[in-house]
């Protein structure tokens, strides 16, 4: 049968290679033109049908399959083009002998709207002039359409010289598929080809791929749970599934895409879950594509939410629709990684899979770890059989104290039976007192609970025997703050709390390294942190229903009641240490004394920031700072002294640079450079600027213009106000890499501090620097804008908090309103959660007073949320500089506060973790 009979290719549109426009084409003036038009209306035709198709709901390897037809189609008339009436040769000559195969994944027979299209051009021997024109003329054209190619011309005997010793060219082989031209050199070669894949150790080519797919993981991002995916190349996306079929290939290279190892491999229920996942991601990933018009992998935010419509996910609840169809993902992704543990544990078994420790080099080798039923086996925990937890189902939970203890993997054969035994976790078992015990010993006492409970959630055991945990299992917020799914972040902050625990962040941490080992209850504090984000999406708000969750689980798992008040506290209370270090003045007396009525004694403090460290840091990449931990740290120096009875006022910051404020009260302002210092946490080194000058309406609002105007990030500040009217502003800036503001070039920083002068004296500034160009990732987020004024917090001024979605100048738009109302800042507090920016300023009036109630500040709510609903373009209305990426900064000023707040008057709006 013929390489071309035996494809959907050859129907009328292939046959149209003999027609009278074809004829027309090849004695045209330029056949390279008329041949790219011809093809164009037909390939562009197959490729709008199959994305028809896809919107009307049909499967994803189905429309892959359209995908590849349609390729398929074209090349076979373009081949017909080209070798029969461009560089015709009736009776080829040995030498002229040439075959089109594809390979790879288009080999297979599947391929995205706007993949590559793997090409291999066979010939037998060396390149003659006909062959180089032919493949010439043929990548031309398909240049022109736009087609992305990736080919190859090789001889058979350089394909399977190379195929020896390259295992990334005998993946793509393996997968070959003749399209067109000589018939019996393609056969041949697939032949000779199978035959030295199956004479061959399969051994190091099963090493290959799987070093292959993590170094491959490594780049698109190692952890299965991001919040934006890499559908391609991530963790537990399609080339993991590739990954599969091309190890199965290797095993059995005349099996059709390696069904009789599949088969063999994987068990029915198994096999369906990777035929379901298969046609998810693919149809994930051909909307992926279609959307965004071009070859797109990563699942990134501006894309999710049309994704998702289009997928046809609705919104239910409070949980919108992207949200759904994003924890649909991960839930795919997680039995990816599954269906790869259950396939290395049969590879294993066969002895096909390389020994990858010195553990494992001894084949079965197998010890009784004390416990009936579990075993070593080959340097991992496995069972006996599944008839060990039906026997026993509490051995479901101590199976992972056991590996914990003996610092084992779990053996992929272990992985599945409990995966297999999840029907065994009844309501009797999760409050049975042997398994809770070995649940909370891994929690508390474990050596790695990360690795641990990653491991018991895989399996899906974890949400199983924790419905509470359950059901925020591969959940996501549809934000730029959170880098992970819920269930992740929160396995990524037990894992840091470990940390902590065993001096392994003590530079970073080191008031959190001391006090962690004077925590009275651990236990608590590592079952608050697993239990403090259940809340999330709740009818009731995140911490109410987090709280009623924590007492059910708490009261299901044998707590006593003082212990489970402890934990409902903390999940209530987990946002709280942040919220008033990031959003109040921690040097103010007052918000030293509601917060200390708030927590009420040293224990719950010491138990709290350990809580808060791990929730801030867990949240993704570079979300921790040390201007943060400077704030959460003052905070809890200043709680603890007031447990202590200590004295809660402290020094007047300007009295520590004398100098300075003797030239401003002289010149009218001052600014000088400090020093060239890290921060309190060693993370991110900082220039520190100080500025000096007579306190005046608008005065922070030009400053951030200057700032702005001169490039400089601003990642902490400090403000003070003298009873004279002196102020005092201290910034500490970076430049847009992450180095210290002016270390490269220091007459940025001379530039600077004149900028700075000018502007505290009022003087205009330099011009606003061209708005930066429009991110389509932060317009994907309909942030809502909040405004609050509390009069209740400080007695001698009133607190305005705003929240909305963050752009260029929106600090200093903020501030123009408020200086245009009338008021002035005696402190700012700005904090940046990925797209909102949450600012909170503390305001007096023109004669330095509290202001009141009534229509001024109505007045003052709706100019702010005007600010805030204004977009990043240059719409009309108050001016727009560019805000100078304030981010994560508290200026702390001095208030003398006369009576006691509320104890808890800080807003819930965002979320620290």
């Amino acid at each position: 049968m013929s390489a071309r009979s035996r494809r959907p290719a050859d129907t009328a549109d292939v046959r149209g290679a003999d027609s009278d426009g074809w004829v027309e084409a090849a004695s045209a003036a330029d056949p390279r033109a008329a041949a790219t038009a011809l093809l164009r209306q037909s390939w562009d035709a197959a490729r709008a049908r199959a994305a028809l198709r896809l919107e009307h709901g049909l499967g994803g390897v189905e429309v892959a399959r359209l995908h590849a037809a349609a390729a398929d189609e074209m090349l076979v008339s373009l081949w017909r083009f080209a070798t029969e009436r461009l560089y015709p040769a009736p009776n080829p000559t040995e030498a002229e002998r040439l075959s089109l195969i594809a390979v790879g994944g288009y080999g297979r027979g599947v391929l995205a709207p706007f993949s590559d299209l793997d090409l291999l051009f066979l010939r037998p021997w060396k390149p003659i002039p006909r062959t180089e024109q032919v493949i010439e003329f043929m990548l031309y054209v398909l240049w022109d359409l736009g087609v992305k190619v990736g080919q190859s011309s090789r001889s058979v005997d350089d394909c399977l010289a190379l195929a020896k010793s390259d295992m990334t060219v005998r993946t793509a082989l393996l997968e070959a598929r003749p399209l067109a031209g000589d018939e019996k050199l393609a056969a041949d070669f697939i032949a000779r080809f199978r035959a030295l894949v199956t004479k061959a150790d399969p051994r190091p080519f099963i090493a290959a791929k799987l070093e292959e797919r993590d170094t491959r993981h490594q780049k698109a991002g190692a952890v299965r749970y991001r919040v934006e995916p890499n559908v391609k190349d991530g963790k537990g996306g399609l080339r993991d599934l590739n990954t599969l079929f091309w190890i199965a290939r290797s095993l059995a290279p005349d099996s059709p895409l390696g069904a009789r190892v599949m088969d063999d491999l994987l068990t029915p229920r198994e096999r369906r879950t990777f035929e379901e996942a298969f046609d998810f991601l693919w149809r994930t990933r051909a909307h992926l594509h279609l959307v965004a018009g071009r070859a797109e992998e990563k699942l990134t935010f501006d894309l999710q939410p049309e994704v998702a419509r289009r997928m046809g996910w609705r919104g239910r609840g409070d949980e919108p629709a992207v949200e759904r169809f994003m924890r649909r993902y991960f839930i795919v992704a997680r039995d990816v990684g599954a269906l790869t543990r259950a396939l290395s544990a049969k590879l294993e078994a066969r002895q096909q899979k390389p020994t990858l420790s010195l553990s494992r080099l001894i084949p079965g080798r197998k010890r009784k770890l004390g416990v009936e039923g579990f075993i070593e086996d080959s340097g991992r925990l496995s069972v006996t059989g599944p008839e060990v937890f039906v026997a026993a189902p509490e051995k479901l939970l101590m199976l992972f104290r056991c590996a914990d203890a003996h610092d084992l993997d779990l053996h992929p054969d272990a992985f599945s039976a409990v995966s297999r035994s999840l029907s065994l976790v009844t309501p009797s078992l999760r409050r049975d007192p042997e398994a809770t015990r070995a649940f909370l010993d891994i929690l508390a006492q474990g050596q790695r609970p990360y690795r641990v409970l990653t491991l018991m959630n895989e399996t899906g055991l974890l949400g199983r025997f924790l419905p509470e945990w359950g059901r925020i299992v591969g959940q996501t917020q549809f934000n730029m703050y959170h880098a992970y799914t819920v269930d992740e972040h929160t396995l990524q902050a037990i894992g840091i709390i470990n940390d902590i625990w065993r001096g392994k962040l003590k530079a970073e941490h080191p008031t959190a390294t001391e006090i962690v080992h004077r925590i009275d209850d651990f236990e608590a504090l590592m079952l608050a942190m697993l239990l403090h984000d259940v809340g999330k999406g709740g009818d009731r708000g995140q911490l109410e229903d987090g709280a009623i969750a924590a007492r059910r689980a708490c009261d299901r798992l044998g707590l006593d009641p003082r212990r489970t008040e402890f934990v409902v506290w903390l999940v209530r209370n987990h946002l709280a240490l942040s919220d008033y270090a990031q959003k109040r003045d921690v040097s103010d007396p007052e918000t030293v004394r509601a917060f200390t009525e708030l927590v009420g004694d040293p224990e719950r403090l010491r138990t709290l920031l350990i809580l808060t460290v791990a929730d801030i840091r867990a949240v993704g990449p570079g979300v921790w700072n040390g201007w943060k931990g400077q704030l959460i740290r003052d905070l809890y120096l200043r709680t603890e002294a007031a447990f202590r009875g200590e004295d809660l006022s402290g020094a007047d910051p300007l009295d520590d640079y004398p100098e300075l404020m003797a030239r401003a009260r002289q010149h009218g302002a001052a600014a000088a450079v400090l020093d060239m210092a890290a921060d309190p946490e060693g993370e991110h080194p900082a220039a520190r600027v100080a500025v000096a000058a007579t306190d005046r309406p608008g005065l922070f609002a030009d400053l951030a213009e200057a700032l702005a105007a001169a490039g400089a990030d601003v990642v902490g500040a400090r403000v003070a106000t003298a009873e004279d009217g002196a102020a005092l502003d201290v910034f500490e800036l970076q430049d847009g890499a992450g180095a210290p503001y002016g270390q490269a070039e220091p007459r940025r920083l001379d530039r600077l501090l004149k900028a700075l002068e000018a502007a505290a004296r009022g003087q205009a500034g330099s011009p606003r620097p061209s708005p930066p160009p429009f991110n389509a990732r932060r317009a994907a987020f309909d942030v809502r804008p909040t405004t609050i004024v509390d009069l209740e917090h400080s007695p001698t001024a009133a607190v305005v908090e705003v929240s909305g979605a963050d752009r260029p100048g929106l600090l200093a738009d903020l501030a123009r309103v408020l200086a245009g109302a009338g008021l002035s800042i005696r402190s700012a507090h700005i904090a940046g959660f990925g797209e909102r920016a949450v600012d909170s300023f503390y305001v007096t009036d023109a004669k330095g007073r509290k202001p009141r109630a009534g229509a001024p500040l109505d007045r003052l709510r709706a100019d702010l949320e005007a600010v805030l609903d204004r977009k990043e373009r240059g719409e009309a209305g108050l001016s727009a500089p560019v805000r100078a990426s304030l981010r994560d900064v508290s200026e702390l000023g001095r208030l003398r506060p006369a009576r006691r707040p509320r104890p808890d008057p800080v807003s819930r709006a965002p979320e620290a973790g």
